[in-house]
């Protein structure tokens, strides 16, 4: 009866110990913030300006408003060429490989539509605003 009670004793002990490890990580993580979700505007504001990614055979984001004058790069993560083609022809890339980018700079405001030559299902959208004086 000694000696269990005395295992018993052990293991509430073990279970206390680490009880207060856990509460210990959960508080220091709470503290410096790491587990508190981040706002989305945050989490945009971090994003590379004016990329569209090309992954999953999507480009994303699908739609981009930039101001005049700006680039943009597209840039393939998918394990799969794809191209960046304008609906109106005003530019195409060549085909691009894994992590190969192409980028091009948009003069005049308007709306450009583009797909991928290769995947005629895969589209996007550039709008271009005129130019802040």
């Amino acid at each position: 009866m000694r000696s269990w009670k005395m295992q018993q004793q052990r293991t509430d002990r073990i279970f206390a110990t680490v009880i207060l490890g856990v509460a210990v990580v959960l508080s220091l993580a709470l503290a410096s913030g790491a587990l508190r979700p981040r706002p989305v505007a945050a989490a945009q504001q971090q994003s590379p300006a004016n990329v569209v990614t090309i992954d999953n055979f999507m480009f994303t984001p699908m739609e981009l408003t930039i101001p005049a004058g700006a680039t943009v790069t597209w840039i393939n993560k998918d394990d799969v060429p794809h191209t960046v083609v304008s609906v109106d022809h005003k530019f195409k890339s060549q085909a691009l490989d894994t992590d190969e980018k192409f980028s091009f700079t948009f003069s005049d405001p308007g709306t450009y539509g583009y797909f991928c030559s290769l995947h005629p299902r895969m589209t996007g959208k550039i709008i271009v605003n005129k130019a802040q004086p």
